[in-house]
């Protein structure tokens, strides 16, 4: 347990430093690293993808509050934004954790696989989505918002890599959309880890844990995670974004590819 607690730690840490000085959410790290360590420490041998994607998701709990605290201060959030995304991401979050849950734990592996890789690809390209419209009506919002949450809580993931190039695609200013997804973050990793928690099957023996949430690796990653976030913040003003994306990108594309391949 000694070592797996150091581990948990690690890993939050490099989770938050990456989320800090990229703006990538900790869920494309935390989510394959819990999924081989769950099975190799034999811990959680049944459903382990499930288990960290649950995981992950009370993990962001923790780690957007923090963020939120940072952007509200600067006066960045659009919290008018945040309050028409908020239905259709919750409505989006439900039916994106009840289809996790109900899938075989390789299936869901292999969704994440793919998504993961076509983060890492665009990540390498370096592509800006370009402004081409404006927000939609309420229909559209709950539709992007529902999207959104769906995605997000089937991989465990705050929503940003979906979030921030809808908000820059609708014309709102990158420092804004960056904050905002950051504020919707929270409510996607609420209401996913609460229903990672209820839709979860009996436990199978497994202890320290509620549903598909392991409570010994939430506090090791959140309180690492936490820490390192500000660090990575300052140093993204120090070090060369683009070269760092591209040599990130290609460790998201390992990851994927070893997710896809089981």
């Amino acid at each position: 347990m000694t070592e797996l607690a150091i581990i948990y730690l690690l890993l939050g840490a490099v989770a938050g430093l990456l989320a800090g000085l990229l703006g990538v959410g900790g869920g494309l790290v935390i989510v394959p690293v819990l999924s081989w360590l769950f099975l190799a420490s034999g811990v959680l041998t049944q459903d382990p993808v499930q288990f960290a994607v649950g995981t992950s998701l009370a993990t962001i709990v923790f780690t957007s509050l923090s963020s939120i605290r940072a952007h509200h201060r600067r006066g960045a959030v659009r919290w008018d934004i945040v309050r028409r995304l908020v239905p259709g991401i919750v409505l989006g979050t439900l039916a994106g954790s009840l289809l996790a849950t109900r899938l075989e734990s390789a299936t869901l592996g292999q969704v994440f696989g793919a998504f993961e890789i076509l983060v890492a690809i665009h990540m390498a390209l370096d592509r800006r989505p370009s402004a081409t419209r404006e927000l939609p009506g309420t229909p559209g919002m709950l539709a992007a918002g529902g999207g959104i949450g769906a995605v997000s809580a089937l991989l465990g993931i705050g929503g940003g890599t979906l979030t921030v190039p809808f908000l820059a695609w609708c014309h709102v200013v990158m420092r804004e959309a960056v904050a905002t997804a950051s504020a919707c973050g929270l409510p996607i990793a609420l209401a996913g880890a609460t229903a990672f928690m209820v839709l979860a099957p009996a436990d199978g023996g497994v202890s320290w844990n509620t549903g598909y949430v392991f409570w010994p690796a939430v506090l090791g990653i959140a309180l690492a995670s936490i820490t390192t976030a500000p660090l990575g913040a300052r140093l993204a003003h120090r070090l060369p974004a683009r070269s760092l994306k591209r040599v990130f990108s290609l460790v998201l594309l390992l990851l994927g590819l070893r997710m896809l391949l089981g």
